[in-house]
This record gives structure tokens, sequence and C-alpha cells, in this order.
């Protein structure tokens, strides 16, 4: 890297010079410390806190943590720009007129410019650097001798005299720039890694970014839909539309801070990516191997920071259409008399409930089921039914058919059931051991939302607690094969979404319960 170019990147973007005691932010940026304290100053005095180069907002006055390896960067860097006549190193030789020097002799202690270099010992032992008045820093602090071998061991610079007679006799040493050349190699290699983690960062950054905007455009398309639909019904509607909007609007909200949230982390994993870049680039312009190996030892291991951002398009939630269109069809039943002529017109989809029947030769053997095979509940008194391969040992049944494509919707009544636990299961779902990790929503192949006092979202053991301010009379499940969407509402007069999993479904789902002592779950015609 070019001295201007590492200049520029140790500039604070407040007072434009190098960096006095630096200081970072929670953000990664990094400024003088006299500089970002005038500015919180300032920005105390208007009601509010960010950061000058990102603008992220704080609620509170930031605290500001020593950057102390940025601070030695610096230095550094300082102390390789030499201030031309007042600083320059000249020939030793030169009496007449100062020339500068192009090589210094650590054995001779002695610098040398072209001229009087031609005419320098080629033997070993004299050592030339580039041209320094610090030979002291290039010798041994015990034996006064030139340092010329490196001991990966101890990760220490040696004389000879330490390798043969002193601590470090007997160890493989290494000379200092094969040591160097070496240590160089491991940076690239993980500046490699870096660089490639940074690329795959960015991009999750701007998928986020994209689904995003994709789901603002698909949110104005629903709302315009909505719109000409409720134009059609006139004033009758217009409570509807204003009740399907605001949904509209929630869901919308929901999705853009959800997206905010997942973008937020990326980002911030970007900018501490760039900032290791910055640092091991500026590492790798030393050119003297003594220097570069002592500024090496200050960092420590170093290895690669691994990407652990795990967020991605796939992850982020979307608009859930299903629910606009339970609102949707049941105001629509509120004007009997003109839906017929709206469902002509409509551009909006409506889902009509799935006729769903229980599987009787699923149910374990303490299950009663209705004659019509919609009702199901518990007894302490076996049943006596046969036993066979599709049959439960725990207190699960199964619908009669599955769903391995299409959009499907049903609602199940668990007002008469303290405890319940609704779901889907795919057909692998174990059936022969009685244990938990084979109830829904405990495994990999099934889904559920819980209620046991409190309400959860479960999958594969992993529980996510819902808070809800009226109790679940009918819950509502909306499936979307296709899509990989599996969602369930609380129906009542005004229906609100509880939970959306989502996932890529590879086996026909059927409609699961699991029974609790005194439950009575039906599935509504």
């Amino acid at each position: 890297m070019a001295s201007g170019d590492l200049k520029d990147k140790l500039n604070c973007s407040i007072c434009l010079s190098l960096y006095t005691d630096p200081v970072s932010l929670r953000c990664g940026h990094n400024f003088c410390r006299s500089c970002i304290v005038s500015v919180l100053d300032a920005q105390e005095a208007a009601g509010g806190y960010s950061c000058p180069d990102c603008r992220a907002e704080y609620p509170e006055r930031l605290a500001l943590e020593k950057n102390r390896k940025l601070r030695n960067i610096v230095e550094r860097f300082s102390s390789t720009q030499p201030d031309m006549e007042e600083t320059r190193i000249f020939c030793t030789y030169c009496t007449k007129s100062p020339v500068p020097a192009v090589r210094t002799c650590l054995h001779c202690e002695a610098s040398f410019c072209e001229k009087h270099l031609t005419r320098h010992s080629k033997s070993p032992e004299h050592t030339l650097v580039d041209p320094t008045v610090t030979l002291d820093e290039r010798k041994c602090s015990t034996h006064k001798e030139v340092l010329k071998y490196y001991c990966p061991i101890e990760g220490a610079c040696l004389c000879v005299s330490c390798w043969v007679a002193g601590d470090h006799k007997g160890h493989d040493v290494e000379l200092l720039d094969v040591a160097s050349e070496k240590k160089k190699e491991k940076i690239r290699f993980v500046l490699k890694e870096i660089h490639f983690n940074r690329e795959e960062a960015e991009k999750r950054v701007q998928d986020l970014k994209d689904h995003g905007t994709e789901q603002r455009k698909k949110s104005s398309g629903l709302a315009d839909r909505v719109t000409l639909l409720f134009t059609d019904l006139r004033k009758k509607l217009d409570d509807l539309e204003k009740r399907i909007q605001g949904e509209i609007s929630r869901e919308r909200n929901q999705v853009l801070l959800s997206v905010i949230e997942l973008v937020k982390p990326v980002e911030l994993h970007v900018d501490k990516l760039t900032k290791e870049i910055n640092s091991l680039e500026g590492l790798c312009t030393i050119t003297d191997p003594l220097t570069f190996l002592q500024e090496e030892l200050k960092y420590g291991d170093i290895s690669c920071v691994n990407c652990d951002v795990k967020s991605h398009v796939r992850d982020a939630p979307c608009m859930d259409e299903g629910l606009v269109s339970q609102i949707l069809h049941r105001g629509l039943g509120n004007f009997a008399d003109n839906l017929m002529d709206v469902k002509k017109k409509r551009q909006f989809p409506v889902m009509e409930k799935s006729d769903l029947l229980l599987d009787i030769d699923t149910a374990q053997n303490n299950i009663i089921i209705s004659q019509d095979l919609r009702s199901a509940s518990y007894s302490a008194t076996s049943q006596n039914r046969p036993d066979g391969p599709k049959r439960f040992k725990s207190r699960h049944v199964l619908s009669s058919y599955s769903f391995s494509s299409g959009k499907h919707y049903w609602e199940v009544d668990v007002s008469q059931a303290r405890s319940w636990m609704i779901g889907v299961a795919g057909e692998s779902l174990e059936r022969e051991v009685n244990k938990k990790s084979n109830f829904i929503g405990f495994n990999e192949k099934s889904w559920a939302v819980i209620c046991e006092k409190k309400l959860f979202a479960s999958h594969n053991n992993i529980h996510n607690q819902m808070v809800l301010d009226y109790p679940v009379r009918v819950v509502g499940v909306y499936l979307d094969y296709e899509a990989g969407r599996l969602s369930f509402y609380r129906v009542c007069d005004s229906i609100r979404h509880l939970y959306t999993f989502t996932a890529s479904f590879s086996e026909p789902l059927y409609a699961a319960l699991h029974l609790y002592d005194n439950c009575i779950m039906k599935i509504i015609k």
C-alpha cells in the first residue's frame, strides 16, 4: 500500500489529521478523542447522539473505547515518515556535503550512499538494512550483537550468541527474512479468507435490502388490489377495508422492522472485517523484517475472522397474504347478497377451508374419535383398537389424507381444551415410541403451536414464546406447501396472526393433534 493511501486511512474524519489518542464507537468507527468529545458535547445540547460517519443513533451518550492497535499503527507510520532535512539519515562517509543514505550496515554501525555502498564489504556478517539511526533496537540486549535469527518456539528475535550459547541453545531457528516471509504468507492467506468473508457478508446485506424492496412493492400491490375490491362494495365495505388495510400496514411494518434488524448485524460485521483488513494490510506494508516481526508480535495470534452472520433472504419474514385472505373471506360472508358478483371481479385469492377428517387408524388407543371423524378427546380407558403401522403410541392423531402440494386452510375449535397442541407432521414421524422427542413440534419432522398456560411456536425442540392478550378459542392453520410457509392464526371477529414457520417441505404433511387430559378438540367443517 502506498504511503499516501495508508495516511488517508489513518486520518480522523473530523479533523482530517492523523489520529491523536484514537477511540472507537460501538458502530466500529474511530476518531481522535478530543474531536469526538467535542461532537458529543454539541449533540448533547441538541438532545440526541449519533456517529458522525454512519449516522447510527444512540439513546445515551456514546461510550469511548481506546483503540490501542490503531494508536500503535499511527505511531509506527509517523516514525517512518521523517520531516526531510530534520530527520533524514545521511551517508557516514560523505563529509563535504550531506548525501542521503540508501542502506545501513549493522556490523559497521554506519550508513552508506549508493557510491560508498559499492565499496562496502560483501561478507555475511555485514548485515544491510534500510537507513536507520536506532541501531540499539537491532541488537541483542544481552549480548549486544546484531539480531539475525528468529526462534519460532519462543517467538523472539535472536543474535548468534543467544542461539549458540544462550537461552535458545539447541532451538530450531530461522533467518529473519525467512521467518518474516513465512509470517507474511500466513497473513496473506488469512487476508484472502477475510476478503472472501467480507464479500459474502456484503452480498447478504444487498440480498436483505433487495428483499425489503420487494416486500415494499408486494405490500403496495396488496393494498391496491384490496382497494379495487372495496371500491366495488362501496360504503358497506368501508369498515372492512380499513381493517384489512390496517392489517397490511401492521404486517408490512413488522416485516420491514425485521429486515432492518437482520441488516444491522451484517453491516456491523462488514465494518469489522474492513477494520481487520486495514490493520493487516498496514502490517504487511512494513518492509523491514525485524520491524515487521516485532509489530506482528503485538497482534498475537492472527487468524481469520469467520463470517458468523447467518441471516439471509430465506430467513427474512415475508408479507402474510394468508391472514389478509382470511379476514377478507370472513368479512365478505356478511355481504352474501353481493358476494357472487364480487367473486367475479376480485383480484385477491380467498382460501376455502379444507374438509379434513381424522384418521382413526393413527389415533393412540386412549383417544376417542367421534363418529363424524372431526372431534377427538382423551380417555383414561383404552379403546382396544388393533395395533397397526400407522397407530401412535403417544397421544397423537393425524388427518386421514395428506398435503404434498398446493395451499390449504383448516380451523380447530380448542374452546373445550385447557391445554392443547396443534400442528402438522410428516408421514415419517416416529409412532412406535412414546417419548417427548416424538411429540409434534419437538423434532424436525413436525411443526406445532402449543398452549400450556403460555403459548409457544415449536419446531425441532426450539420453542418461541408468543404474547397474546386474549384467550384462543379457534385456531386457523394455513399451509402453502410450495412456498414452504405454515401459518397459525387466532380466529375470532378479528383474525390475529400468531406465528409463521418457513421451511423446505420434503414429504407429505398431515394435520396433527396432541390430546391432553380433559381435552376436546374439533375440526370445524
